[in-house]
């Protein structure tokens, strides 16, 4: 069953077009995350479900109450929708506890045992509760945010790149702790971020944006291996896209003979592996062959860039940290799974 349902929405800002017939399911219970670059209509599309601007045309349904459509619209404090922004907007002259219990009824027992238990679901110690804003970690006043928007008990809790601010590890551990806290609690979640690693980790189901339409939406892992265009491929990471010629199941490329997700023929067409289907040996001479020109460390991993024998092509792969060959190694390459396909896609416009 679905929990949100948007039907073929519109928006324009005078004469820029911001979102163009953009239609989702949202399946109950689940966390989708929405996807794409700056500019690309995602956080339009956020502040319309959450009621903070309306469509031009199309409709948007929640739990089976339409929301939106030609006819009517439902304000924002009357739809039990829970927000939190990218910088939490925490209430600089209220406490944690009053922050947190902001919209709760005021009766005083009940009240201060609510916002107890608030605090102890997003992970803060009972002695934060009479701190200010100010005297709280970026972690901290995240949680007291999200704890704020899970107060109202919503059906459906958006997240505005919540994260963003954070650094890298803090990122990771908030990140997991709200997606657990959300499924614990059977909320459906969207949350709207450019991170491409938060996306992917963070979502039961993908959904693409570019130029103000849907390109793309599924599983992350359908995603992440078959794109539906060049575009979309690089954009989830890093790809290693080719001219091919496919015959039989087999792309002919710079690479050799590579399998394919398709048995159609094409004269002409590209390819894309991610790079961790290339392996790299400097001692076993069978496939491609090629030279390591540049060598990025990162750690537990290494990513290099080899130029193949042949037609010059640079492709990126990755490589234990450790054992990583050196700048100028010649290195030979084989392929692990099949190479996907990539669609032609015409040109996107806003308008």
């Amino acid at each position: 069953m679905n929990a949100l349902e948007l039907n073929a929405l519109c928006k324009s800002f005078g004469a820029q077009r911001a979102l163009t017939d953009v239609s989702l399911s949202v399946p109950t219970g689940s966390r989708t995350v929405i996807v794409g670059p700056s500019g690309s209509g995602k956080t339009t599309l956020l502040r319309m479900i959450a009621g903070f601007e309306f469509p031009d045309t199309g409709s948007l349904t929640l739990n089976g109450q339409t929301l939106v459509d030609s006819t009517h619209a439902v304000p924002a404090h009357q739809r039990q929708i829970g927000y939190v922004p990218q910088d939490g907007a925490l209430f600089p002259h209220m406490t944690v506890a009053d922050n947190i219990g902001f919209g709760l009824a005021a009766k005083h027992a009940s009240r201060h045992a609510r916002i107890a238990e608030l605090m102890d679901s997003v992970a803060l110690d009972a002695s934060m509760a009479r701190r200010w804003p100010h005297e709280l970690s970026g972690g901290q006043q995240q949680r007291v945010a999200l704890a704020r928007a899970l107060a109202q008990q919503p059906r459906l809790m958006l997240l505005d790149e919540p994260f963003s601010a954070l650094d890298t590890g803090l990122r990771s551990a908030m990140r997991k702790m709200v997606a657990r806290l959300l499924s614990d609690a059977g909320i459906t979640t969207i949350l709207v971020t450019h991170d491409q690693s938060e996306a992917l980790s963070f979502a039961d189901q993908l959904a693409v944006m570019r130029q103000g339409r849907l390109v793309q939406s599924g599983h992350p892992m359908d995603l992440y291996q078959y794109p539906v265009d060049e575009q979309t491929a690089l954009f989830l990471g890093e790809a290693v896209v080719m001219p091919a010629r496919i015959e039989d199941g087999w792309a002919l490329c710079g690479l050799g003979r590579v399998p394919v997700d398709s048995e159609l023929d094409h004269d002409s067409t590209r390819i894309m592996l991610r790079p961790e289907q290339l392996l790299l040996s400097t001692t076993d001479d069978s496939g491609c062959r090629g030279v390591v020109t540049e060598r990025e460390f990162g750690g537990n991993t290494c990513t290099l860039t080899v130029e193949l024998q042949g037609d010059g092509q640079a492709i990126l792969v990755r490589s234990s940290g450790l054992q990583a060959p050196a700048l100028g190694s010649v290195v030979h390459l084989r392929t692990v799974g099949l190479a996907h396909i990539l669609k032609k896609q015409p040109a996107l416009s806003p308008s």
